[in-house]
């Protein structure tokens, strides 16, 4: 034991910020006046943080078996630091393995299983939400187009930034797979004319988006429906197509026929947005040394990530061909970051909106993960990528500009003008 208390001082020697461990029987390890202190209930946490097991650090957290104190950015980097190993795997899974994933994933995708998984993590609180996103609610990477916007101007801008790709035109059918709290949906309504249907598994997100839609009188070309994406009937295609922060919960074994509803859902030449997380390996399936298990227990169970070369593997085997990819890892970071804060400002309320011992622990979870995605952005652990892609069309190669039966044109500048 003397062996494990020494090794867990050497290391915090050498943490970018003073942190201090305070033992079971009251002995305090590390630094005087630290910016980060954990007291710890418990041995076996002790031995997490050598290993660098910080999902299993941060399960004791939620389970309250250690306390924590410090602000979110001090943790993070001490978080780093304490890692022994990168959570990030290149390495190429046998044949065995990936059997194991693959049934592993279709096992975990039912349309029952990922309707109770939706509604796990985004029906938790519409208020507890609203702490700290926009106004709009927007729960995805935001797009800073330029270093001074808020967190509102910037959600606006990547609304605008995807309707733009997208080439939104009054009268077009539009679908919102994965429409949250209508932010994107409205926005494109209100914005470019289009005739939006939205579908969700979150009752919770269905209810608010239909009283918006009522309150706002776009009940003529706005609906918002409780639908699983394997649901959508198609008889009459979309001229365009988004999915934004959904594709995630998917399945990596189910994405080539994801890829190919969505085709299918879609008018020849029409365009589809996938926005989504990707993971920093090209093979693994989440973050390592625990965290990725934190995720799922806590957070988005079912959740599951691939490489964005994945992502143009499957969609291309679905049918679709990718016109355009955008990395907007530094935004997502930045996203996570003001979310973090902003939830930070208003802990008191939160306990408030989730009380009792589940809600403090809801709460503990997301002041974890909130903080703790946004430093794994920052580090390249995991990674955020647009991708347009186009149902092909039949098309002249001398109209540069407009192809006839083409919705996407031959140069990018009106995506960024």
């Amino acid at each position: 034991m003397n062996a494990l208390f020494s090794q867990a001082e050497r290391q915090l020697s050498s943490l970018p910020v003073p942190v201090q461990l305070i033992l079971p029987d009251g002995t305090r390890l590390g630094a005087g006046d630290p910016k980060v202190g954990f007291t710890l209930k418990t041995l076996r946490s002790v031995s997490h943080l050598v290993r660098g097991r910080i999902g299993q650090l941060g399960e004791d957290y939620v389970e309250g078996r250690v306390d924590i104190t410090g602000n979110m950015r001090d943790l993070m980097a001490a978080a780093a630091a304490i890692l022994t190993e990168s959570p990030v795997d290149n390495s190429q899974p046998g044949w065995l393995s990936e059997l194991g994933r693959k049934a592993t994933s279709v096992m975990r995708h039912t349309m029952d299983r990922d309707a109770r998984q939706i509604q796990f993590h985004y029906d938790l609180s519409d208020d507890f939400y609203g702490l700290w996103q926009d106004p709009r609610r927007v729960y995805s990477c935001a797009y800073y187009r330029d270093s001074g916007m808020t967190l509102a101007q910037a959600q606006e801008a990547k609304l605008d930034h995807i309707c733009r790709k997208l080439r939104l035109h009054e009268g077009e059918r539009f679908l919102d797979i994965g429409a949250g709290w209508g932010g994107l949906l409205l926005w494109a309504a209100e914005n470019y004319g289009v005739d939006a249907t939205g579908i969700t598994l979150s009752k919770n997100q269905h209810a608010h988006v239909n009283r918006l839609i009522e309150e706002k009188g776009l009940q003529n070309r706005v609906r918002m429906i409780l639908l699983d994406y394997r649901q959508l009937e198609e008889t009459r295609p979309f001229d365009k197509i988004a999915s934004v922060g959904m594709f995630e919960h998917v399945g990596r074994a189910q994405l080539t026929g994801y890829f190919s509803k969505v085709r299918r859902l879609l008018r020849p030449g029409g365009l589809v947005m996938n926005h989504g997380i990707t993971s920093g390996g090209t093979y693994n399936a989440q973050l390592g040394s625990g965290m990725g298990d934190f995720i799922e227990k806590y957070i988005f169970p079912g959740g599951e990530l691939v490489h964005v070369s994945k992502v143009l593997e499957t969609l291309s085997d679905g049918g679709l061909e990718a016109v355009d990819v955008e990395n907007l890892r530094p935004h997502y970071a930045r996203t996570l970051w003001a979310w973090s804060d902003g939830l930070e400002e208003k802990l008191d309320e939160a306990y408030r909106i989730l009380p009792g011992e589940q809600g403090a622990k809801s709460i503990r979870a997301y002041r974890l993960y909130l903080a703790g995605c946004a430093m794994a952005f920052e580090q390249g652990w995991i990674s955020l990528n647009q991708v347009l892609c186009q149902r092909q069309g039949v098309f002249d190669e001398t109209q540069l500009d407009e192809p006839p039966g083409q919705a996407y044109p031959f140069r990018r500048d009106y995506i960024y003008r």
